[in-house]
């Protein structure tokens, strides 16, 4: 009873005040709350909550650095780094209102990943710089469980080998490690293990402790040598069509991003279990213009096999249950590329060959929708981007083939009239039966082939204090896909989102998308069809900070789904958040709470939910219920940051939550966190 009443008090308080607090760029992502485009934002914000923990300096600031954030525009970036060059090395952050084109939403988000330094002249390379002037960080983070789930019960005298493999083989806690050395731009040196949630630690088929070790070594800007990865690292090139590691090139909130080509080699930071690559590259660059780069990899992946024939490559990263330990790093891929790239004044342009091959053959059970899968036991995928500048007009795009011949293309033309405001046209055709392995290019399917589509986008200020952002997608399947047992299915989809931040402590947003793709619908077991799934999502947002070290938000979201002339289903969320700072104590802490209300779980909503550094957090909330979170921050000297989150799920219309080894009896669902950093 007390645990409602606290939950009401909170959200009655909530409702008054509006309260919220966190880093400005976040409110950019959880513009997001889709699920389509949720892995990739998992590991974009690793990557965003790195870079604004180690901001550059505006006075020394490269084009290089400013195009990772993906909400500044080719134009924005030029004007930005134009500016600090024709008026000298700024003295503010409030100068940068002088940059043309600026708006308030860009100028408050760019707090994040810049200050303001001296411009120092790049110091010469030493042993004796490198130990005297470089950073170090340790992380330790540990999620301790307090529900008991089905995995973790014991087995029944009798009913061992019906039981076994429904067990986790470890403990129900999650635990990694981090650890950073860096000098500079110049070296990065990283270090991460991993323990999930019922992998065992130190014991049974772990014996060497964490179930998952990454290294990875960077070397940036020594002469010549443009870039040096070795073990770990991701590589990303083009537009995405032959190789990109990085971030999915998504619809989501921003065009900004779409026409930017892929970084080239970096290094791997994520515990993700899958998306990289093990091995070195080398990038060397001469006349300010030439980049070659090549890299090799050689790493075991996951899978299930059956006769010498890789059937799943498996890709989450679970080692808890024995089927999992029986897939664990059956299969060996090894892999080589290259890449050519200029980087010219008016044109950019690439030329990327990646070969890989397995050690058995890629042979998945066949079936309609999959026919067309990767299969064999080599492949190769030859890639050709470009990027023309011609006054307001901009064409970029990317060509590639793959072993067979199919071809995959995307092209698109930006128009921008004024700095801040673009038209784009994206056109993109994936051949059914084109295969690219390490692809992950703009799109509607998960996969890089069977698509066609266009897409129309606006993006502009009317005023400095409103902006709007309105597009339009529509894509063709010609083959069979995953529950649409049709082929030649057609959807749509269409943005309309309105910002507004008339001063720096206010600001809200708007956002209505309508998604009609085709679905199979059953009736009974002989009576099936494919119909049009319909998916409406309403979202109102408001930020207000009074003070400084005050920040309020109130959420509104709903959902509402249907299947043609068949099911509709309607869901509605209303959260609040609080984040309250005091530099005095160097303490910062939050309480948000969520009520939600769906009819299924085809109208479940995201919420995104603040967390701890580097850990993502938007989950999909369906039925009836209510959330509570409470986190808390400290940061002793600089030099030890410790951070703490609670979180309380109540269910009103289940008495089970979750399924399998992941079930916990009862209604509520509790979670606990704790993460500490010390700096040198």
């Amino acid at each position: 009873m007390w645990k409602r009443l606290v939950y009401f008090c909170v959200s009655a308080i909530f409702t008054c005040v509006n309260l919220y607090g966190q880093s400005s760029w976040m409110e950019w992502e959880e513009q997001i709350g889709e699920e389509e485009g949720m892995a990739s934002w998992r590991e974009r914000y690793e990557e965003l909550s790195e870079l604004a923990e180690h901001p550059w300096n505006v006075n020394t600031v490269t084009k290089e650095e400013l195009e990772q954030l993906p909400f500044l525009s080719d134009k924005m970036i030029e004007h930005i780094l134009y500016y600090v060059y024709k008026y000298g090395p700024l003295v503010s952050m409030n100068e940068l209102w002088g940059v043309e084109g600026m708006d308030r939403q860009t100028r408050v988000f760019l707090e994040d990943f810049l200050y303001v330094g001296e411009p120092v002249r790049k110091e010469r390379f030493s042993w004796r710089n490198l130990w005297k002037n470089n950073k170090q960080e340790l992380w330790i983070r540990t999620d301790v469980p307090l529900n008991k789930k089905a995995g973790y019960a014991g087995i029944p005298l009798g009913q061992e080998d019906k039981l076994a493999s429904k067990r986790y083989y470890g403990d129900p806690f999650y635990v990694n490690l981090r650890y950073r050395f860096q000098y500079r731009d110049h070296i990065y040196v990283g270090l991460t293990a991993e323990k999930d949630a019922g992998e065992p630690f130190f014991r049974s088929y772990n014996r060497k402790g964490f179930d998952f070790y990454s290294a990875s070594l960077q070397l940036k800007d020594f002469g010549h040598l443009h870039t040096l990865v070795a073990g770990n690292y991701k590589a990303s090139f083009g537009y995405g069509l032959v190789m990109n590691m990085g971030f999915g090139l998504g619809k989501a909130t921003s065009f900004s991003a779409l026409s930017r080509a892929g970084q080239g080699l970096s290094k791997y930071t994520s515990m993700n279990e899958a998306n990289y690559l093990q091995g070195v590259g080398m990038s060397w660059k001469w006349n300010k213009r030439w980049i070659w780069t090549g890299f090799f990899s050689f790493r075991p992946q996951d899978a299930t096999t059956d006769n010498k024939c890789i059937t799943t490559l498996k890709t989450d990263g679970y080692h808890r249950l024995k089927k999992d330990m029986e897939k664990k790093n059956t299969v060996f891929n090894t892999l080589a590329g290259s890449n050519l790239t200029y980087d010219g004044k008016y044109f950019e342009g690439g030329l990327t060959v990646v070969y890989n091959i397995f050690n058995k053959m890629l042979n998945p059970a066949e079936r309609l929708y999959n026919r067309y899968y990767p299969r064999g036991k080599y492949f190769y995928n030859v890639g050709v981007n470009y990027k023309w500048y011609k006054g307001k007009f901009v064409f970029s795009g990317e060509t590639a083939v793959d072993k067979q011949g199919k071809v995959a293309t995307l092209n698109q033309l930006t128009y921008s009239p004024t700095v801040n405001t673009s038209w784009i046209v994206i056109n993109r055709y994936y051949d059914k039966k084109y295969q690219s392995l390490y692809g992950n290019g703009f799109g509607e399917n998960s996969r890089l082939q069977n698509e066609a589509g266009i897409f129309i986008g606006l993006e502009t200020n009317l005023l400095r204090d409103i902006k709007l952002l309105c597009y339009g997608d529509f894509f063709y399947f010609p083959w069979y896909r995953y529950l649409v047992d049709k082929q030649k299915t057609v959807g749509m989809e269409g943005v309309v989102q309105l910002s507004y931040s008339p001063f720096n402590s206010l600001d809200m947003w708007i956002k209505y998308s309508y998604k009609n793709k085709a679905k199979n619908y059953k009736v009974s077991d002989e009576e099936k069809y494919v119909l049009p799934n319909i998916r409406q999502r309403f979202h109102y947002q408001l930020t207000y900070s009074p003070v400084k070290y005050i920040r309020w938000k109130t959420v509104m979201e709903y959902v509402r789904s249907s299947v043609f002339r068949q099911e509709v289903s309607n869901g509605l969320a209303v959260g609040s958040n609080l984040k309250l700072e005091i530099p005095r104590w160097a303490l910062r802490t939050f309480v948000s709470g969520t009520w939600f209300c769906t009819e299924d779980y085809a109208s479940r909503i995201y919420m995104y939910e603040q967390g701890l550094l580097y850990a993502f957090s938007m989950g999909a909330l369906y039925g009836r219920g209510e959330r509570l979170a409470v986190g808390l921050d400290y940061n002793w000297k600089k030099r030890v940051f410790f951070q703490m989150k609670w979180g309380w799920t109540h269910y009103r219309d289940r008495n089970l939550i979750g399924s399998g080894a992941e079930e916990i009896q009862g209604n509520q669902k509790y979670d606990l966190q704790f993460q500490v950093r010390f700096k040198w």
